[in-house]
């Protein structure tokens, strides 16, 4: 958490600094409206995020040509809060974007092109386009593959999104290794209580629950969660994903016996500010469809 309060900070301080020194609609001043969404978005402040990253597009559409790569990176930066936000559509078309600029901008396989479809398979996957979430996601890796070391933590990017549509595919063992594989590149190539090891952990939870592992489910979503909590704000949405992936374990052990537990989950994550509300609506509606005894 100190982490992100430091990078917020130096990134106020560049812009605070380049507001004196140079015009309003300078491309500098875009940099810094970029990174500032880029530490919201990873404090699950979305809305702040956002503002920042539209401010960040306005400048560069101002100051630089049509197909920069800059103006791609802040189409993207656009997307991820959206998709954060359980804005799909617009994810989508943010991402779709990023992408466009990107094949007229870029080579053919540099990374950013990777970092491009591993948005937009994010955004299929909730979409439930599983086909195309999956090829989307094969192409970023064979992109990575291509450029970085083998243990990059951008191939576990890939690897986790693979996993979550096997997972949703019904394709167990193939989402287990996938996600297996993600976490084990992240514990070489990450510090060792970094918020992407707790996604990990989170996806092979998820697995195990719908493989009626349990007991194996309830370790990883507690592990989780164990991360998060010295990684991430107290008021981050992916608390309520863990809360609710927790509770919905115990549920299939049989240990929750209605649906007001789940409702219970409400009182631990009251304190969320209503930007984050609709990242938890969405993971709740998740929750209550693929179980319809619960709700």
């Amino acid at each position: 958490m100190g982490e992100y309060s430091k990078a917020l900070s130096s990134h106020e301080r560049s812009l605070e600094i380049w507001k004196i020194a140079l015009p309003p609609n300078h491309p500098y001043l875009a940099y810094s409206y970029h990174g500032i969404g880029l530490v919201y978005n990873n404090m699950g402040e979305y809305s702040k995020a956002l503002s920042s990253h539209e401010r960040s597009l306005e400048i560069r559409k101002i100051a630089l040509p049509p197909n920069h790569p800059d103006l791609a990176a802040s189409y993207q930066g656009i997307g991820m809060v959206y998709y954060n936000m359980g804005e799909y559509s617009k994810a989508l078309s943010s991402h779709e974007r990023s992408l466009e600029i990107r094949k007229i901008a870029l080579p053919p396989n540099h990374l950013d092109l990777a970092t491009s479809y591993n948005g937009i398979g994010l955004v299929y996957d909730n979409m439930s386009e599983y086909l195309k979430a999956l090829s989307s996601h094969e192409r970023s890796l064979e992109i990575w593959k291509i450029t970085l070391p083998p243990n990059h933590p951008y191939l576990a990017y890939s690897y986790h999104g693979i996993g979550l549509v096997y997972n949703n595919m019904g394709e167990y063992s193939k989402a287990l290794s996938s996600h297996e594989r993600s976490l084990e590149i992240r514990k070489i190539a990450l510090p060792p209580n970094h918020p992407d090891l707790a996604t990990s952990y989170n996806g092979i939870g998820l697995v195990y629950d719908n493989m009626s592992e349990y007991s194996k489910a309830l370790s990883s979503q507690e592990r989780s969660l164990e991360i998060r909590k010295i990684a991430l704000p107290s008021n981050h949405p992916d608390f309520a994903q863990s809360y609710n992936n927790i509770g919905m374990v115990y549920y299939n052990m049989g240990e929750i016996k209605d649906e007001n537990n789940f409702k219970s989950v409400t009182a631990i994550v009251k304190d969320l500010k209503e930007a984050n509300l609709r990242r938890i609506q969405v993971e709740s509606h998740r929750i209550i469809k693929d179980n319809p005894n619960v709700g």
